[in-house]
């Protein structure tokens, strides 16, 4: 019945506004089009009255049918450069899954932290933070989750039980320190290449791998230290949990054999994929046109070229794409397209003006109130629909209270991966949940106390930290923006 009343809100919304309220003052009518079209798109991401990926299509029927941006503007976002660089990216997370290659990595890292119950939840989330700064969040969040729950199983010695709290524990160590490692670089969350594409659209800025890497690293660090203190101690009580041994994990380890030829080949190819991104500038002299984009998508090639120990087989082929996540392409296309057409229908201009009346409220405030909006709305909606929807806001916003745009943008892409309370915040969430381990309460329970820690750190790094490190006055717009 809701989900019925959802789907006719939309449209209904749209047609009440756009036959019968607006324009408003100062709005033309392309803007006013794009206005009542973005309201729906809203209405039907928020409350996933159909799957958001085909919301994701509306902007191909209503841009062009209001008249506030052409059908071919529309169309060329869903294929942004930005998309290809995230389909490489799945082929290098695809090819790692293929080859167990994910297995050795993590099993490696936590036989070196150690296998105590508390370093083995801190050897889980390193090496998930690790492994989702480079992939996607959601295939590493996939890829951790046989491992953990193999492990649980190992110290209870039984199946998924939901009164096991070093199951729960481990389970949200996964997702949070996913969310966590995902916004550490550019790449490893799609909220954040909605970001980049959104400083091109408003400011023809572009922002590299390593510019990114050096500001949010410390606080990825940061705050997985804090969440892993947390959890081990004030969570739930691993105090009644079995030892682990530490043969357990050894045995996991021979249980893969020695590294195969297969894995060498994606370990090369993924380890020359990240020294690319980092030293881009360096390569930039021989290749002066080279982009991120470029580089992924070469070594994704790549990875269909080796054959493998079966000399009949790639390392991967055409029938592994089948694992590509379709959906989130969608979205990003209509994020995107939305972007551009708020900006080129003149509709983010005339939100500015409107905006103009926080011109006297304190920075920082704006900041947590900004931080506190995205990490509650993204509890119940896509993290990459809130940043699709409210970063062409903040764009303009910067521009008409004269601030620096990396402020107020970048505080709201990361507080977007910081959602710890409910299933449906983000992937890596939804991930854990369907393990089995984890309530609704237990998630809320725990949930909660990280978003306020987030949303408090968040904001205070990006006000204090972020201007040090990259050496700008967030206090004004520049002039190279304009």
């Amino acid at each position: 019945m809701l989900k019925g009343f959802n789907i006719i809100l939309g449209p209904f919304t749209f047609i009440i506004f756009y036959f019968f309220i607006g324009p408003f003052d100062g709005m033309t009518n392309e803007s006013h089009g794009i206005f009542c079209s973005v309201l729906w798109i809203a209405i039907w991401w928020i409350t996933e009255a159909i799957p958001i990926p085909i919301t994701s299509l509306l902007p191909l029927i209503l841009f062009p049918i209001t008249g506030g941006y052409d059908l071919n503007s529309t169309a060329s976002a869903y294929g942004n450069d930005i998309i290809y660089f995230y389909l490489a990216g799945f082929f290098l997370a695809i090819a790692m899954e293929k080859w167990n290659l994910h297995k050795r990595i993590a099993l490696n890292i936590i036989s070196l932290v150690g296998t105590d119950k508390k370093s083995m939840i801190l050897g889980f989330m390193i090496a998930t933070a690790i492994l989702s700064a480079f992939l996607s969040n959601t295939s590493t969040s996939i890829m951790m989750l046989p491992i953990g729950i193999a492990i649980i199983s190992q110290v209870s010695g039984k199946g998924v039980n939901q009164e096991s709290n070093f199951g729960k524990v481990l389970m949200l160590g996964i997702a949070y320190s996913a969310s966590i490692g995902g916004f550490s670089t550019l790449y490893g969350t799609p909220p954040n290449l909605i970001l980049k594409s959104n400083f091109e659209q408003f400011f023809n800025f572009t922002m590299d791998f390593d510019y990114w890497f050096i500001m949010a690293l410390p606080l990825s660090i940061l705050l997985l230290i804090i969440c892993w203190i947390y959890l081990v101690n004030f969570s739930f009580s691993l105090s009644g949990s079995s030892k682990i041994n530490k043969d357990q994990i050894i045995n996991k380890l021979k249980e893969l054999g020695k590294i195969k030829y297969e894995e060498t080949i994606v370990l090369i190819i993924f380890s020359c994929f990240v020294f690319s991104l980092l030293f881009k500038s360096k390569i930039e002299l021989i290749f002066s046109s080279i982009d991120d984009t470029i580089i992924a998508i070469f070594y994704a090639i790549l990875l269909f070229m080796f054959n493998s120990k079966n000399k009949n087989k790639k390392i991967i082929d055409w029938k592994d794409s089948k694992k590509l996540p379709w959906g989130i392409i969608l979205l990003f296309g209509g994020g995107l397209s939305l972007a551009a057409a708020m900006q080129g229908s003149g509709l983010t201009l005339w939100i500015g003006e409107k905006l103009y009346a926080l011109n006297n409220v304190s920075l920082i405030l704006i900041i947590i109130t900004i931080v506190f909006v995205v990490n509650f709305l993204t509890e119940i909606t896509s993290n990459l629909a809130t940043v699709s929807m409210i970063l062409p806001i903040l764009a303009t916003m910067s521009i008409s209270l004269g601030l620096h745009p990396f402020v107020i943008m970048i505080s709201a892409t990361i507080a977007a991966s910081c959602a710890f309370m409910l299933p449906v915040a983000t992937p890596p969430n939804a991930v854990v949940f369907g393990s089995g381990y984890l309530r609704i309460r237990d998630m809320v329970k725990t949930g909660i106390v990280m978003n306020i820690i987030s949303i408090l750190l968040v904001s205070l790094y990006v006000y204090y930290i972020v201007p040090l490190i990259w050496n700008i006055d967030i206090s004004i717009f520049p002039d190279s923006f304009k």
